[in-house]
């Protein structure tokens, strides 16, 4: 075996059936065309039987048979269609991200630097020639122009340069093809103008155009990184070590990917499960979320299940092993993660659809004008004149910034109504919802439990219920001291585990915690018919009657109306949670819905998003949890709320801000627009070469008329993407009233 082999087999993985398996990171994915002549060329390498590209982080995943194949030669290939890869190692990738954006902004600071510059004596001899400029003065202009810009252009275009030429050495056209030919033969031409002392250059267009699409490249750059950060997200909940228990008695630290199943582990309080399996010895709570989506802690004994990720309480616990590494619940969320965002990166945007048709064209265009001209014996500096006013009154500048210039637009937009867009082509797909599916815990709920039955309390035994739950840190505590700034004061503060606190305020023994704990189990259980989904907790003064506390999410506030705004403008609203089946259909039940499903586990959610999208709908989802992650990235375009983990932030397209939900139909709203904006600014690029391309050909155009012509056609996109910063009114949710906020809170726990 070579280093070489030795080298990429080392990053290998298997896949199963005696495969092997590896992620590669790759330079140069920019459109929906490079997934696809990727995936072909690899699919024609003898062995390969999988190779799919996630056009959001630009990885490529690869399974071959090693047999006929190896890692080396699958590299080769890449590297003979004009990709340079590498092992996906997350690192590395973070640092090439840093390169490639810091890159890009320096040349997109010197690209606008050298415009203005250049446009300075661009305006002078322009209006010069028009009067009374000297050809000595004009020349002299000229050549201060071609000073700032050459070096410019050569620095801030390498980027187009780079791809044009690698796509043109092994054989195959892209966008960048035209740009670069337009840029380096307008820069030739002034160049040859200047020289010649010729009254026209055109510097200062090859210049706006790189700042125009360099300022698009940015712009998408910065729309793809949160997509890239789910792995991160996903590795910090992994433990890299299991405290493993040994037959005899000793306790050993082993890396997760070497415990066998049916070994015993043992979960110090406070630390993350590292292993799928049952508890065999101990008492805790447990964090739950990454299963149920459910916040509040789930009490846990002998023989109840746990699973890798999830986060122990307070209590030790034994676990025998049925999963680890590899076979875990937390393999599989990401699993399922990545390949619903493989699956969504494969749809190809506007833009790229356009633009797939576009190149293409310019080519034939400026070649055929080419040799139109000089058959008819024009000579090859006439020909050569024509064929590049072609070039650049055809340069794709309107047709790059017909989407770009809107997303910058929509995303302000977006901001001043309390959201986030992280990914650019989620307008796009949000103008084509017809379906919004809601994930109950903390999205249609509020993120943090709450006091239920707050109006039935009395406030001196509120009061101390907070002061004494101030010097807890388990989830409920926190839960009850949040509000207010108690009036009472608690000292000589006890906690006993797993039962309640108990201490002195103003100087009366108290106590906080269980029915049992505090005394009050009757009480308690009158309260659990009201409400069966919230943790009770008893609350006691001496000299006081003693209160229980029902504590549980509620509804957001504007939950109902937003819900109903949606289904009275034609949406299609479906509940999928992780939690129980009573406490969503309560839920659904406040709230008028009557498709729900509850109980769910990741690959289920992605199940039914599926099988919506098989009957050709197109989903909305809406979720918060750890394990709404893969039905986010698997749903046709997702909203979070800024509350969520940041898993489900990484994979969703928007996040809103704020505890209502009034944002969610206004995102639905702008995107339509801003797609509306997006086809008006294509049709607009496109009509415009329809009357150009003719005028150009047949020589009725000079070089500077057709900059102009470009300049402006791009300044009229512009112009009309500014128009998605208006705010459309026709999904705006009016605020509710606190009362009616209040009557929604108890219509969920009251049912």
């Amino acid at each position: 075996m070579t280093t070489a082999e030795r080298d990429w087999a080392s990053f290998a993985e298997p896949d199963g059936d005696g495969r092997l398996a590896m992620e590669l990171a790759v330079d140069g994915i920019h459109c929906a065309a490079c997934m696809t002549r990727i995936e072909h060329s690899l699919a024609a390498v003898p062995g390969v039987e999988r190779a799919r590209v996630n056009l959001s982080n630009r990885r490529v995943s690869v399974s071959w048979r090693p047999d006929e194949t190896d890692g080396s030669a699958i590299v080769s290939t890449l590297a003979d269609i004009g990709y340079d890869a590498r092992p996906f190692v997350r690192g590395q990738i973070d640092d090439s991200f840093r390169r490639e954006r810091n890159a890009l902004l320096r040349a997109l600071a010197v690209a606008g630097f050298a415009a203005m510059n250049v446009m300075l004596f661009s305006v002078s001899i322009w209006s010069g020639n028009a009067t009374d400029i000297t050809p000595e003065t004009r020349l002299l202009f000229h050549w201060i122009s071609a000073l700032i810009a050459l070096p410019a252009a050569a620095y801030a275009g390498q980027t187009f340069y780079r791809s044009a030429f690698g796509a043109l050495r092994h054989g195959r056209v892209n966008m960048d093809v035209p740009i670069a030919l337009g840029v380096i033969l307008a820069l030739g031409l002034s160049l040859y103008g200047t020289i010649t002392a010729s009254a026209d250059t055109y510097f200062e267009s090859a210049l706006m155009l790189l700042f125009f699409l360099l300022l698009g490249r940015v712009l998408d750059h910065a729309m793809r990184r949160r997509t890239r950060t789910f792995a991160e997200n996903l590795a910090a909940l992994r433990a890299d070590t299991a405290v493993v228990i040994d037959s005899d008695g000793t306790l050993k630290e082993r890396p997760v990917n070497e415990v066998p199943s049916g070994a015993l582990v043992r979960v110090a309080p406070g630390d993350r499960v590292p292993v799928d399996g049952v508890v065999v010895e101990g008492r805790s709570e447990i964090d739950q979320s990454l299963v149920t989506g459910e916040t509040i802690l789930q009490s846990i004994s002998v023989g109840a299940p746990v699973y890798a990720g999830t986060l122990n309480g307070e209590g030790a616990l034994t676990v025998r092993v049925e999963a680890a590494g590899a076979g875990t619940l937390l393999d599989e969320v990401n699993r399922l993660l990545d390949r619903a965002m493989t699956a969504r990166s494969r749809s190809v945007a506007l833009a790229d659809r356009v633009a797939r048709y576009y190149a293409p064209f310019v080519h034939a265009a400026a070649f055929l004008t080419f040799l139109g001209w000089l058959a008819l014996g024009a000579g090859v500096e006439r020909s050569l004149v024509v064929a590049i006013t072609v070039l650049i009154i055809t340069c794709p500048c309107a047709l790059a910034l017909a989407v770009p210039a809107v997303q910058v637009t929509a995303a302000g937009a977006f901001f001043r109504n309390r959201l986030l867009l992280h990914s650019g082509d989620a307008l796009e797909r949000l103008a084509g919802v017809d379906t919004v599916v809601f994930d109950k815990t903390g999205t249609l709920t509020t993120p943090s439990a709450q006091i239920a039955n707050l109006s039935e309390l009395p406030e001196t035994l509120v009061a101390a219920a907070r002061a004494l739950a101030a010097g807890s840190r388990h989830p409920v505590s926190v839960a009850i001291s949040a509000g207010p700034k108690p009036s009472s004061v608690a000292s000589d503060l006890r906690e006993t585990t797993g039962f309640g606190v108990e201490g002195l305020i103003d100087g009366c023994p108290s106590r906080l915690g269980a029915p049992a704990f505090v005394g009050v189990e009757a009480e308690a259980a009158a309260l659990a018919a009201r409400y069966p989904d919230a943790t009770l907790v008893g609350v006691r003064v001496e000299g006081q009657a003693p209160a229980v506390l029902a504590v549980q999410q509620v509804l957001r506030s504007d939950a109902a109306q937003t819900v109903a705004a949606l289904k009275g403008r034609g949406f299609a609203i479906t509940i999928l949670s992780g939690d129980r089946v009573p406490a969503v259909g309560r839920v659904a039940e406040a709230l008028g819905v009557i498709d729900w499903r509850a109980g769910l586990k990741p690959a289920d959610k992605i199940a039914a998003l599926e099988a919506m999208q098989g009957e050709g709908r197109r989903v909305l989802m809406v979720g918060d949890g750890l394990n709404d992650a893969p039905a986010l990235a698997a749903a046709h375009v997702s909203i979070s709320p800024v509350t969520a983990v940041d898993v489900s932030q990484a994979a969703a397209d928007v996040v809103f801000l704020g505890d209502r939900l009034a944002p969610v139909p206004m995102a639905l709203a702008i995107g339509r627009r801003a797609r509306r904006l997006m086809g008006e600014n294509l049709g607009f690029a496109l009509v415009y070469n329809v009357f150009a391309v003719p005028i150009a050909v047949t020589g009725h155009v000079t070089p500077l008329i057709a900059a102009l012509a470009m300049s402006a056609s791009s300044i009229l996109v512009t112009a009309n993407s500014l128009r998605a910063q208006k705010v459309p009114r026709e999904m705006q949710v009016a605020s509710p009233q606190s009362s009616s906020s209040a009557s929604i809170g108890e219509t969920v726990v009251a049912t």
